[in-house]
C-alpha cells in the first residue's frame, strides 16, 4: 500500500511589538530588486478558520545583531510592489471564474 503525502504548511511565529505570539503559514517567497520578501497567512486555529476572513501578510527580511528576522515594510511605494507582486502570482495560479466582477477572489 502506497503511503499518501499529507499537506504539512511551513509555520511562522511571529511576536508583535505588544509581545503577542501568532503562528502563520508561509504561503510564498521571493527575491525581488536584491530583497527577501515573504508572503504569510495566519494558521488555521480550528476548523472555523475557513469562515473568517483572511488576512495577507507581507514582510521583508533584514538583518539584526547578525541574524535574519521579518519586518515590515513601511515604505508605501515598497509595499504596493511586492504586494501586487504576490497577488499576480496568486492569480496566475488561478482561473478567472475564481473571482468576482471587482477582481477580489470568492470563498
Amino acid at each position: 500500500m502506497s503511503e499518501m503525502n499529507e499537506y504539512t504548511p511551513e509555520l511562522v511565529e511571529l511576536i508583535d511589538e505588544d509581545g503577542n505570539k501568532k503562528d502563520f503559514e508561509l504561503v510564498d517567497a521571493a527575491e525581488i530588486d536584491g530583497e527577501q520578501y515573504f508572503l504569510l497567512i495566519p494558521a488555521a486555529e480550528d476548523d472555523n478558520f475557513l469562515n473568517e476572513d483572511c488576512e495577507l501578510v507581507v514582510l521583508k527580511a533584514v538583518e539584526d545583531n547578525g541574524e535574519e528576522i521579518f519586518a515590515s515594510i513601511d515604505d508605501d511605494e515598497e509595499f504596493e510592489k511586492v504586494y501586487s507582486f504576490f497577488m499576480e502570482r496568486i492569480k496566475s495560479y488561478l482561473d478567472e471564474t475564481d473571482f468576482d466582477e471587482d477582481g477580489i477572489l470568492l470563498p
